[in-house]
């Protein structure tokens, strides 16, 4: 019986040396989960009596469990490359079937979906052109490379402040091209629907009323409109804002204008100029914030991947869009998913259905963007574990030897 019991030692040391050969292969496969030989014992099947003289003939492999524990996190340059910090695989579609990762390495093909090295669709929620998120349903997600649409200005928004102090300007009729007629002016780019800009100019004339500011704006080379009269109070607030005619504007602060229109259209562009938050204090005239809601067309720069998983995409005019969500999938029993390779596994009825949910919630780990999970390999303890094994070759080995002493033994009486 020695033979049976050396052979099946030999059989599981081997399995143990080819699962910690693998995990140290692998330990800078990223997101690599290390693996843990499990055996069982064997006994013969007897009758049952009341004293146990039964002896084990070996050793089997039992399985071979996966250490889904996290592996360390690192930063890379490449702004699609995600990292899970916590529980949740991937959701990857290779034409319909899905399979799942810890491997956040990705990259975008011809058409704009986010892809892994062998091409597989990462999983997510879109997003509608607003930026809405629809998790109905996932879908591969797709960054696409068409510009941003311009968006027109509408509103300009000014907090300035107008020295109290000013002397009154030497010429009383007011010309934008002579600085003498006006106390402070500055402008501030404008757009229209097709992403086109200008300069709007504005103007502020110190009233002989105290008090009293005239103002005025309007487009390099273009017509000049007078927007009215802006009143502060005692403490240097805006007390009233009124229109040429002599009436209150609708809102207080506020003017609307037209300027001529860039888009070809010949209709003119209507903007307003809101000057909450203007001031008139006994210190110099300038300008504390300057802002219009505007902007022309922009090409996809980068993308930003957020701990919720929501992919960003940066443009070249400073705006920014949501183009949708990675979804994670969670299993109750992670350890009944089968690797097929390439760091990809797939569901079983021991790994349970998975459970797919946004980045941070229940049961899903967050996402870091810019980053990669590194294997969870412990060299130092497989190392360890190597030489352990490689004794108990040896051990089973010897006792194959020492069988063979006996066997010899008989053969000689």
């Amino acid at each position: 019986m020695g033979y049976e019991q050396g052979l099946s030692g030999l059989a599981g040391a081997s399995n143990a040396l080819d699962v910690i050969g693998n995990n140290i292969a692998n330990a800078n496969t990223v997101g690599f989960k290390s693996s843990t030989a499990q055996f069982s014992d064997m006994y013969a099947n007897s009758i049952a009596t009341s004293v146990n003289t039964q002896i084990g003939i070996g050793t089997t492999l039992a399985s071979v469990q996966q250490q889904f524990g996290q592996g360390a996190i690192n930063a890379t340059s490449s702004s699609l490359d995600v990292a899970i910090n916590g529980n949740g695989f991937f959701q990857m579609s290779n034409n319909g079937a899905m399979t799942y990762t810890r491997d956040g390495t990705f990259q975008r093909d011809k058409n704009g979906y986010i892809v892994n090295a062998q091409g597989l669709n990462l999983m997510g929620y879109a997003a509608d052109k607003n930026g809405v998120i629809n998790t109905a349903q996932t879908v591969p997600l797709q960054a696409p490379t068409t510009n941003i649409a311009p968006t027109a200005t509408t509103k300009i928004t000014g907090q300035f402040n107008l020295n109290s102090q000013d002397a009154l300007p030497t010429k009383t009729q007011f010309d934008p091209t002579d600085n003498t007629t006006y106390n402070y002016s500055t402008s501030i780019q404008v757009y229209d629907s097709l992403g086109g800009s200008q300069p709007v100019n504005m103007y502020f004339v110190k009233s002989a009323t105290s008090g009293q500011w005239e103002a005025y704006a309007g487009v390099q080379g273009g017509s000049t409109t007078d927007l009215g009269t802006v009143t502060f109070d005692s403490t240097g607030a805006i007390q009233s804002t009124v229109a040429p005619d002599g009436t209150a504007t609708k809102s207080l602060g506020q003017f609307t204008f037209t300027i001529d229109n860039n888009d070809g259209s010949g209709t003119p562009q209507s903007l307003t100029l809101d000057l909450t938050g203007t001031t008139q204090y006994g210190g110099k005239d300038g300008v504390n914030n300057l802002a219009q809601d505007g902007f022309a067309s922009g090409t996809l720069t980068t993308f930003t991947i957020g701990n919720d998983g929501k992919v960003t995409g940066n443009y070249s005019n400073g705006q920014t869009a949501t183009l949708g969500q990675i979804a994670l999938a969670n299993f109750n029993n992670p350890n009944g998913l089968v690797n097929i390779g390439g760091n990809q596994y797939v569901e079983t009825a021991a790994s349970g259905v998975p459970q797919i949910s946004a980045p941070g919630s229940t049961n899903h780990g967050t996402l870091q963007g810019s980053a990669l999970e590194n294997s969870n390999v412990d060299l130092t303890s497989q190392l360890v574990n190597l030489i352990t094994a490689q004794r108990n070759y040896q051990a089973n080995a010897q006792t194959i030897k020492t069988q063979q002493t006996v066997d010899q033994t008989l053969i000689n009486l």
